[in-house]
């Protein structure tokens, strides 16, 4: 299922402006703090989704009934690009468990036109009857969503819910992840780019979100 937040009302219109804006990405602190409160938005959006249990606390006072989750999601992502969205995720859901995997592209040619996901380390709880939340800034062609996505359920489990997050997608990418996707997955984005070039890029996109928060890399 598609949650495209771009389709209503929100601050996230404001923040994903700011995002794409060049003439603001030189400032990579205020980039990283914006990837962060995109995931904060996604959070909120995504925990109106999931269970929730009666229960009761004590206050100074008193005892008061209150909703709380029924169990806390795992908190997934794809290092590096994907920590400060990470890092808003957690502010939203600050007692879940986490999962990282290092993923990149690994260029065959010259013009970064062919090119396969390489996988270094992954760290997971058992995902197994859990709900997964598994955020990436960018949704290009969703090859490395889709690998993580598929080595995260071999070796630690399927979830019983799963939620992907990423901030632009590509119309591609979105019907990449859907068919992917197990019929209990849920697809949310920030919004949706009809592009997605030769490279392998979203266009008009927002650039390299990873080198944009954290500077250039060797490839």
């Amino acid at each position: 299922m598609l949650h495209d937040l771009s389709q209503s009302p929100g601050i996230s219109h404001d923040i994903l402006a700011q995002l794409r804006n060049v003439e603001l990405q030189s400032d990579r602190a205020r980039f990283r703090m914006n990837l962060t409160r995109m995931g904060e938005c996604m959070g909120y959006e995504i925990a109106k989704t999931l269970s929730y249990r009666l229960g009761v606390v004590q206050t100074p006072l008193g005892k008061a009934s209150v909703n709380q989750l029924a169990e806390r999601p795992v908190l997934g992502t794809i290092l590096r690009a994907g920590l400060p969205m990470h890092s808003g995720l957690s502010r939203v859901f600050d007692q879940s468990d986490h999962a990282f995997v290092s993923a990149c592209r690994e260029y065959e040619d010259e013009s970064h036109e062919h090119f396969s996901i390489g996988i270094g380390a992954v760290s997971s709880p058992s995902l197994e009857n859990r709900t997964l939340i598994l955020a990436d800034p960018m949704l290009a062609t969703g090859a490395s969503l889709a690998q993580v996505l598929e080595l995260l359920i071999e070796r630690f489990g399927m979830p019983s819910e799963i939620h992907i997050a990423a901030i632009i997608a590509s119309a591609e990418g979105v019907q990449k992840m859907l068919s992917v996707m197990p019929s209990h997955g849920h697809l949310w984005v920030g919004e949706v780019d009809a592009v997605l070039t030769d490279q392998g890029y979203i266009h008009p996109g927002l650039g390299d979100a990873g080198d944009l928060a954290f500077g250039s890399k060797m490839n």
